[in-house]
């Protein structure tokens, strides 16, 4: 669904790794959404003072320090739901129906907040359009 490019921006020849990484690429004859859609990301930027990336919507990250990483996922999040169709949604659902169980079947649950005080849980998943078509029509409160 994605491809990820993670290049060594300190090497001396960090252009023409690039170069030869996207050649192969190309040659593997990818659908070209997913050659346009590659993730660009400059690690060790930590060495270099002052980073700034000059080429458009490369991320500079440190894998080292952790600097950049939060964006990194979040960019790679994005991409993925864009790709896949899917969508992150959060659902308040009754702790005594079968929705719980559904949404895990169905769905990728990423959290589950109880209020057990009025038996209800918020619900946040990773769904898809269809089956948040179906688990509407199922579940229509």
């Amino acid at each position: 669904d994605l491809i990820v490019h993670v290049r060594d921006i300190t090497h001396p020849e960090t252009i023409l790794q690039k170069a030869t990484v996207l050649s192969v690429l190309r040659n593997l004859n990818l659908p070209s959404h997913l050659l346009d859609s590659i993730v660009e990301v400059h690690n060790k930027v930590d060495l270099v003072e002052r980073y700034k990336p000059t080429e458009e919507n490369a991320l500079a990250v440190s894998a080292l320090h952790g600097h950049g990483l939060e964006e990194l996922k979040q960019e790679i999040e994005k991409k993925i739901l864009a790709a896949t169709g899917k969508k992150i949604l959060t659902v308040n659902i009754n702790l005594e129906g079968p929705q719980l169980s559904w949404l895990y079947k169905e769905a990728t649950v990423q959290e589950v907040e109880v209020m057990p005080e009025d038996g209800t849980a918020r619900v946040k998943v990773i769904i898809g359009s269809s089956a948040f078509g179906r688990y509407k029509n199922l579940f229509p409160n």
